[in-house]
């Protein structure tokens, strides 16, 4: 029996926030008291009532290095869906995966 880790560095992982908002970014590193992650992502509502990917921070420039998320203001972190981690690494990267 193949037991697989939940995520990894490297991933894309959903990060829920004890404010409600969730993340979605590249995991970067990890400790027991913060995250690493690179380009996060927010999940917003779009016009047409589906669901799309915004800037974390409107004020900061996502390709300038790392941000650090306190693992206490984390209440769950998970491996990303397949297709919402797709659609993530063409946003961040330009990149258009099949």
């Amino acid at each position: 029996m193949l037991i697989e880790a939940p995520y990894k560095v490297g991933d894309t992982v959903s990060l829920k926030l004890s404010s409600g908002e969730e993340i979605v970014a590249r995991l970067e590193s990890e400790s027991k008291d913060q995250y690493t992650l690179k380009r996060p992502m927010m999940l917003v509502m779009n016009g047409q009532g589906g669901m799309g990917l915004g800037p974390y921070m409107m004020s900061v420039n996502p390709e300038k290095g790392n941000f650090v998320v306190l693992a206490s203001s984390v209440a769950c972190i998970a491996k990303t869906d397949e297709q919402i981690s797709k659609t993530y690494i063409e946003q961040t990267t330009g990149l258009k995966l099949n």
